[in-house]
């Protein structure tokens, strides 16, 4: 079997209203893209701070700005279709309690948890970028797997997301002189110790990182673990779903991963990698 969870159903363009793409229309070109991909079951994740429930968690600048859209009534839309409904909810640390208020009130069959954001820079997005702040990559990749360890502890969320996504920037931003298995440890053991489900995103393929989250010995490590894996694209466009799938599955059975997470209500079973 094959799966997409991680995907969205608009590009993250300001003017991507839920009028134009939260519709039938849109749904079933997404469907049909995952047909065509060979991908059994899909779920749209959108970002929480496309939602104006967002700033109940935090206010950082492009939240306020971001921040239009009613999470009622996406999930209201979601539940009326075939795809399974998730939130791709960002890890913000000491508002724990308030990301399981909005979590709890909302009927996800799975959540997705990522860090974009360290302190208030961003790992991917230039116009916050976490560079500026913190210059020095050991430190920052330092920050970053700190924050994932804590989100993986945390108990939130069902799915990593995009483990590694400090990598982003691939050779536009300067790497740490330590080997990066000694952060990978540090997330490892959270993960460990969670169970939560680690993704693998072949959303790397199309960014300046050019390889797939998380990287090989990453995932060698979290295979040495015992972590279980969902997959994903994390596709902003019906064309992305699945992409680059063949080269995903092959690069899994060569860490030794022949199953995956699937999701609903919550509830996790592990399905055979298709």
């Amino acid at each position: 079997m094959l799966t997409d969870y991680h995907l969205h159903l608009r590009p993250d363009d300001p003017d991507a209203t839920p009028e134009k793409y939260f519709t039938e229309e849109n749904v079933e070109r997404y469907l049909e893209a995952a047909r065509a991909a060979g991908v059994e079951e899909i779920g749209v994740s959108e970002h929480i701070h496309r939602f104006k429930t967002a700033l109940e968690i935090w206010d950082h600048p492009f939240w306020q700005e971001s921040a239009v859209d009613d999470l009622d009534a996406y999930c209201d839309f979601v539940v009326g279709t075939p795809l399974r409904l998730g939130i791709e909810m960002d890890w913000v640390p000491g508002r724990e309690e308030r990301i399981a208020s909005v979590l709890d009130a909302h009927p996800f069959d799975y959540v997705v948890g990522s860090v974009h954001f360290v302190d208030y820079g961003s790992i991917d997005y230039d116009r916050f970028d976490a560079w500026r702040d913190v210059p020095d990559p050991d430190r920052l990749w330092d920050m970053y797997f700190t924050r994932l360890a804590d989100a993986a502890r945390s108990g939130l969320y069902d799915i990593l997301a995009h483990p590694d996504l400090i990598k982003y920037w691939g050779d536009r931003r300067p790497k740490p002189s330590r080997d990066p298995r000694f952060y990978y440890e540090r997330a490892v053991e959270a993960i460990a110790e969670s169970g939560i489900a680690v993704e693998v995103s072949t959303a790397g393929y199309r960014k300046p990182a050019s390889e797939l989250y998380p990287a090989d010995a990453f995932a060698e490590m979290l295979v040495e673990a015992g972590a279980t894996f969902a997959l994903s694209s994390d596709a902003h466009l019906p064309e992305e779903v699945g992409h680059s799938y063949e080269r995903a599955v092959e690069t899994m059975r060569g860490w030794g991963v022949n199953e995956i997470a699937v999701f609903e209500k919550r509830q996790r079973r592990t399905v055979e990698l298709g």
